[in-house]
C-alpha cells in the first residue's frame, strides 16, 4: 500500500461568519452595534441595512466576525438582549438567495387577465 505524507497548514485560519441581528433600535448606530460584539471577539464589519430612499434604518444588520467560536459565542450570549429598548434577535446569516434578474422573467409573463377558456379554465364549446 502506498502511504503519502499528510501536509497539515500550520497556518489554518478559521472561517469568518456573518450574522445576522434583528429587531435593532432606529436609534443603534454602525459602532455601537461593533462594540456589542466586540466584548465576545474581534469584528471585522458592522453593518446597518438602511432604507434606500429615506436613509432610515431597516431594522436590522450584519456583523462580520472572523473567528467562529468567538462568532457562536456572540450570538449565544447576544440573542434576547436589549440594545437600546429592543430585545436583539441575533443568529447566523442565511446566505442570500438569486433574486432572478428582474423584467418579466421575475414575475412571469401571465399576470392574469382575460381567460380565454371561461370560469375555471374549461372551454365553453
Amino acid at each position: 500500500m502506498l502511504s503519502l505524507p499528510l501536509k497539515i497548514n500550520q497556518n489554518y485560519e478559521e472561517i469568518s461568519m456573518n450574522i445576522y441581528v434583528g429587531n435593532l433600535a432606529h436609534e443603534v448606530s454602525e459602532e455601537d452595534l461593533r462594540q456589542s460584539f466586540e466584548a465576545y471577539g474581534k469584528v471585522t464589519s458592522a453593518r446597518i441595512i438602511k432604507d434606500k430612499f429615506t436613509g432610515s434604518s431597516r431594522g436590522f444588520g450584519f456583523v462580520e466576525m472572523p473567528n467562529s467560536p468567538e462568532a457562536q459565542s456572540a450570538i449565544n450570549g447576544l440573542n434576547g438582549t436589549d440594545l437600546k429598548g429592543n430585545a436583539l434577535k441575533v443568529n447566523e446569516a442565511r446566505p442570500r438567495r438569486d433574486r432572478g434578474s428582474g423584467g418579466f422573467g421575475r414575475r412571469g409573463f401571465d399576470r392574469g387577465g382575460f381567460n380565454r377558456n371561461g370560469p375555471g379554465g374549461k372551454r365553453r364549446y
